[in-house]
């Protein structure tokens, strides 16, 4: 294993971790002298770590809590009773930021940047609030976006979250019936939408969808229209969201819902995952300050749209005095370089994107221009061993690269990165702090050095308030803890090393099982993705034939034949084993993705198996539909 990034020898007192374990020292009298030390001490006395969290981070509280970890069985672990705060006015403390310095810049395809100060950003909060509060919301109402990345959508989440009011957010590029397979569970008082937006050099007009999800929403009381594809011409009232009251933030208990995120839905309805104004605080103090080490002065930007947990990551960042950017378009327009050359001209120091497009960056060959990014982040897929290469052959040896896997059920990533480590090619540094990760054999016994379920084994803050409208929390209790009593288990293989790093080899429920070999997909795609010829492939175990069946994209105009097939098995037996050569190999033209990049595994292999598509994946959880018609064909063909 090759070692890419070295921490520096004074890493202890220029990282905020390093500086955090120099507190604790002096504090609470935990003396832990390295990372290992520290993540043991985090995820045995939980109570006292997350209390230092809160103390180390000045945590505003209205009022106190009794106690920091009341109950902690899982499901239902109570975490700060008696706590009262808000997660808004914690975002726009913005510690160490002046009130004229710049903390949203936003991009867009769709119209010039715009540039919010912390004083700017204040008064559009304030704002919106009153005026979100002049047509009747508060405590407990849910307020939706069908808005993109843009500083509108930030306010809005911030403004409704003030008033102890629940934030929803779908991307617009979610089509109209997936938008309403969400909000009709949660049932919106007010609608904000776009008109539509660009896309690379294409319009894209949204007024029908919009109209549509209003007339299947009872509940929606008001519709404010944001006018962003057409501005000059078009007729919209989020100006009209205004008022002279001040600022002021309701004091909600800690586990008062905030937002309500959703699992992808691509086979039934998308579960509405309820998160907390305090867990979701503490998680975001601790991961973006500790693990990716941002502070003021940074500049932050996740390439993300609202309807991937990531975009709820990113906008946290000025709880830790971090600036961050926002982007809303093609991130391949008009070449893939175009996101590096914007990190560049806006001083993106922490630049996060998934692991796809990492890997696409460096099969078109882009080299980003000089630039001063110091952290690179990776999610989404594993990133395989030449991702990360490719990073450090492009960036230098400057920037750390943090390859984290979590999910929207968590809002966060509970294996990532940590100043106090080095990178170590197709490894995942460390389990991140707070978080009790082990891997489980298939008794649910945990084990070291060998393939097994990804489990945390004691509650975290920002595990889910629960589902909205599961008064028994019966849905809830069968998403995480219908397998190992008393553990939430994931979905995704791990092996975590005898140091504590971490190898994610894809989704559980998506194994390649050959002879009672379990294999992940994640190794498959990387020998297979690697070969030039391929832009994409996904791969399907048939349990009762015992057939792998692998179904790939070519680059453009090629076709498959005999020599290139051979050679795929070639490259698959000799990097992986004879158990990973498939019994048969298709092009197809894409492979299904969700509209975070995420590969249908789980729907291709119930479409072979005789599911009709329409009932295998909700189509409008996809990026591309149309994509699953090739695999209805085959599945019709090989059953004729």
């Amino acid at each position: 294993m090759t070692v890419l990034w070295e921490p520096p020898a004074d890493v202890l007192e220029t990282s905020r971790m390093g500086r955090f374990m120099t507190w604790l020292r002096a504090e609470r009298g935990v003396e832990v002298s390295d990372y290992a030390g520290l993540w043991e001490w985090s995820v045995t006395d939980l109570s006292g770590f997350w209390r230092a969290i809160w103390d180390y981070f000045e945590v505003i509280a209205h009022s106190e809590p009794t106690e920091t970890l009341g109950d902690a069985a899982m499901p239902g672990a109570r975490w700060f009773p008696g706590a009262t705060l808000n997660y808004a006015e914690h975002v726009l403390r913005m510690p160490g930021l002046g009130d004229d310095e710049p903390v949203v810049l936003a991009y867009s395809q769709s119209r010039e940047p715009v540039t919010l100060t912390a004083r700017e950003l204040r008064e559009e909060v304030r704002r919106v609030a009153a005026g979100l509060r002049r047509l009747g919301v508060g405590e407990g109402d849910r307020v939706a976006a069908y808005a993109p990345n843009i500083p509108e959508t930030y306010v809005l989440m911030l403004a409704t979250a003030s008033l102890g009011a629940i934030f929803s957010s779908c991307a617009p590029e979610f089509g109209s019936r997936s938008v309403i397979d969400r909000w009709t569970q949660i049932e919106p008082r007010v609608l904000v939408a776009v008109d539509g937006y660009r896309y690379g050099d294409k319009a894209i007009d949204r007024r029908a969808e919009v109209a549509a999800i209003r007339e299947a929403l009872p509940s929606v009381e008001h519709l404010i229209t944001i006018p962003y594809l057409d501005a000059e011409n078009a007729e919209g009232n989020w100006a009209s969201l205004d008022g002279d009251e001040p600022l002021t933030f309701a004091a909600v208990p800690f586990d008062h819902p905030l937002y309500v995120l959703y699992s992808s839905g691509t086979t039934g309805l998308p579960k509405p995952i309820v998160h907390g104004h305090g867990g979701i605080l503490l998680e975001h103090l601790k991961m973006l300050a500790l693990h990716h080490d941002l502070g003021p002065g940074d500049r932050f930007l996740w390439f993300t749209t609202t309807g991937w947990m990531m975009w709820n990551f990113l906008v946290s960042g000025p709880v830790v005095g971090t600036a961050i950017v926002l982007y809303d378009g093609n991130p391949g327009h008009p070449d893939l370089g175009a996101l590096w050359r914007l990190a560049a001209d806006a001083g993106v120091t922490y630049f996060g994107t998934s692991a796809p497009f990492i890997l696409a960056c460096r099969k078109a060959g882009v080299r980003p221009p000089a630039n001063v990014i110091r952290g690179v982040g990776s999610t989404g897929a594993p990133l395989p061993p030449e991702g990360y290469r490719w990073i450090y052959e492009v960036l230098g040896d400057r920037p750390q690269l943090q390859s984290l896997s979590g999910g929207t059920d968590v809002c966060t990533g509970f294996v990532g990165g940590t100043p106090l480590l080095p990178v170590t090619e197709g490894v995942i540094s460390c389990r991140a702090l707070g978080s009790r990760v082990e891997a489980y054999d298939p008794e649910g016994k945990p084990v070291i050095g060998q393939l097994g379920e990804l489990v945390i084994t004691a509650p975290m803050p920002s595990m889910p308030v629960g589902f909205w409208n599961d008064p028994d929390g019966r849905r809830y209790f069968e998403a995480y803890f219908d397998v190992f009593p008393g553990v939430w288990r994931h979905g995704d293989w791990i092996t975590i090393g005898e140091d504590g790093s971490c190898v994610i080899t894809g989704r559980s429920d998506a194994t390649l099982n050959r002879g009672g070999v379990r294999l992940g997909t994640a190794e498959f795609y990387s020998v297979v993705e690697g070969i030039s010829e391929i832009a994409d492939s996904v791969v399907v175990h048939l349990d009762e034939q015992d057939e792998l069946l692998l179904f790939v994209v070519l680059a453009e105009g090629l076709e498959l034949d005999d020599a290139l097939r051979d050679r795929i098995r070639r490259e698959l037996r000799a990097a992986l084993s004879p158990r990973h050569v498939p019994d048969e190999i298709h092009q197809v033209r894409a492979v299904p993705r969700t509209l975070s990049a995420k590969k249908l595994e789980v729907p291709v292999k119930r479409i072979l198996t005789g599911t009709p598509a329409d009932r295998a994946a909700a189509k409008g959880a996809l990026a591309n539909p149309e994509s699953l018609t090739a695999f209805e064909e085959y599945a019709k063909g090989r059953n004729a």
